[in-house]
């Protein structure tokens, strides 16, 4: 049960309408029992006063009218019941989804580096939908049902002090009794079934987002049977989860049976030493109706387990402590926006191989430095690094003479334009994608912008309302390299991190673009990383890592005569 602490702590906020709804819920389940209570002794007593002298003085008004009232008190505290509690449940929901949300983004890329998509977004979905479990099946029923049995006891042991404290006593352990031996049943298919749902979902996306080349390798078929596997042992769960709600209802109704004979038995000879009369059936109907408020408990702590291992899932993400932590407080900062990596050592989580090796390399303000190398030599990690992906092993990286350690998140995000690999386009307009960068530009802005880095073709038609698709499907793989730069010229940043930009384009649009960039540079400090020797002489400064090590550091002339490593580089073209 304490996996549900963190969750259980976000119902303060809340308490008020969870509290009313439990309220409701016991004024209904008063209602629903002395209406059955009451028409009960009624027709009993009036079925005996019609027989004898006693039909003359007998009040029928007085108690039609409380079975009246009781029956539409029944029905609008049901009705206000439901609205209360599950608009407060869905506000706990949303409240929870925030939350979880906060937790989350802070672990991206590191903690949850080795989770699938789809894996996190079941635990975004079906796990917390399973939150709603705590207080809709368990804490209200339970809540409501101890404060049920007390009060029914009492109203009986006003007649029948013996006969009230019988089944007081027949209710409390049936309520004590029911939650336990149903979560012992269901917990293991509880945890399976949670489990099985999230297989089910990640196994869905899988297809889903890999349809094409599934197709195209031929085994499009045994990732669809994947999915029919995982739904087949999701039903099976669920088959039993029916099959144990169904057992938790019949054995009420069968203990309800028995305690209705053992209280007509004993109410036979009279209540309260009185002559047998209408009071038998009070008793009788009392016993009846007092078994709904252990229904809603009945089948609902088979449920518990499955809670529960949706709450771990959730701890894992929510209690993981993140890689990254940004400092609160905004730093003053000046104009110069130099860069520092001094003696920079890191490797990726749950590898032992260092990427970069005790890389020193200090980059001035305004200036422009090309950071070359082969694939897979650590360029791009200096990237991360400076957005503050990853923080080093070792060593320290510092900009405008502040460690990155120091730095409040929204402010690197202003200060820093980032063109990457892999650009990510939004499920979206075209508008919404580059709004992004910069939410005040102008439609007139973004056009323009669109123009320059070779797009104006997606100003026709729809224009800047085109829907993009998921993931940019609509677009080519160099059209979302030009989304990409468009972005970092709409935000217009101090400085200016460039991977591969032109990475995926043709020789003239790669000129085209490698002159708007050459434009954009103007007073930014920029770091271009490229593994082909293109407009390098342009550079201020040019540093060629290997392995994660800094070989050579300078300008190209003084690198070439040298004659050293980026000195063949060049003659082997």
């Amino acid at each position: 049960m304490r996996d549900l602490l963190p969750y259980l702590k976000l119902y303060k906020k809340h308490w008020f309408g969870l509290s009313l709804g439990m309220i409701l819920a016991f004024v209904t389940l008063i209602c629903s029992i002395g209406l059955l209570t009451l028409s009960g002794w009624f027709l009993s007593a009036a079925a005996i006063a019609g027989l004898s002298i006693a039909r003359k003085t007998f009040n029928y008004m007085l108690p039609a009218g409380f079975v009246r009232g009781f029956a539409i008190g029944r029905t609008a505290g049901r009705w206000g019941e439901r609205v209360v509690s599950h608009n407060a449940t869905f506000k706990l929901l949303t409240d929870l989804r925030i939350f979880f949300f906060q937790k989350l983004t802070p672990l991206i890329p590191g903690r949850v580096s080795n989770l699938r998509d789809g894996d996190l977004l079941n635990r975004l979905v079906a796990d917390i939908d399973a939150m709603d479990h705590v207080y809709l099946r368990l804490i209200s029923p339970i809540v409501v049902g101890i404060i049920g049995i007390i009060s029914l006891t009492f109203f009986l042991c006003y007649f029948d002090q013996r006969l009230g404290l019988i089944l007081g006593a027949i209710l409390l352990v049936l309520l004590l009794i029911w939650p336990v031996l149903f979560y012992k049943l269901g917990k293991r298919n509880g945890e399976t079934l949670t489990t099985n749902k999230a297989k089910l979902r990640i196994a869905t996306l899988d297809w889903l987002e890999g349809y094409s080349e599934l197709t195209i390798f031929g085994a499009e078929s045994r990732y669809r049977e994947a999915i029919f596997n995982a739904q087949t042992k999701l039903l099976t769960n669920q088959y039993i989860n029916a099959h144990l709600a169904g057992l938790a209802q019949a054995l009420l109704m069968l203990a309800n049976g028995w305690t209705l004979v053992l209280m007509i038995w004993l109410s036979a000879d009279g209540v309260a030493g009185q002559p047998p009369g209408p009071m038998i059936a009070l008793m009788a109907f009392a016993t009846m109706a007092s078994f709904e408020m252990l229904m809603p408990i009945a089948g609902a702590f088979q449920y518990l387990g499955q809670t529960l291992t949706s709450a771990r899932r959730l701890n894992d993400v929510i209690l993981a402590e993140p890689d990254v932590v940004f400092a609160k407080e905004k730093n003053e900062l000046n104009n110069t926006f130099s860069i520092d990596f001094s003696n920079v050592d890191f490797s990726y989580p749950d590898s032992e191989n260092k990427v970069l090796r005790n890389v020193d390399l200090t980059i001035g303000a305004k200036q422009k430095v090309a950071i070359l190398g082969q694939t897979g030599s650590g360029k791009s990690t200096l990237l991360q690094l400076l957005s503050r992906y990853w923080d080093p092993q070792s060593g320290s990286v510092s900009i405008a003479g502040k460690p990155l350690t120091a730095w409040n998140e929204s402010q690197l995000r202003q200060s820093v334009s980032v063109v990457s690999q892999r650009v990510d386009v939004l499920n979206g307009t075209l508008r919404d994608n580059l709004l992004m960068a910069d939410p005040e530009a102008s439609d007139e802005r973004i056009a323009k912008t669109l123009t320059e880095v070779g797009l104006e073709k997606l100003l026709e038609d729809k224009g800047l309302d085109a829907w993009l698709g998921d993931g940019g499907r609509q677009l080519s793989g160099g059209e979302k390299r030009r989304i990409g730069i468009a972005r970092a010229i709409l935000h217009n940043a101090p400085i200016l991190l460039l991977d591969e930009p032109t990475e995926g384009l043709d020789k003239s649009t790669e000129k085209q673009i490698m002159g708007l960039l050459e434009s954009h540079y103007q007073d930014k400090t920029v770091v271009f990383i490229t593994h082909r020797l293109v407009n390098l002489a342009n550079m201020d400064a040019i540093c060629l890592i290997e392995q994660g090590e800094v070989v050579e550091h300078g300008s190209h002339d003084q690198l070439i005569a040298r004659g050293g490593r980026y000195h063949q580089l060049t003659q082997s073209i």
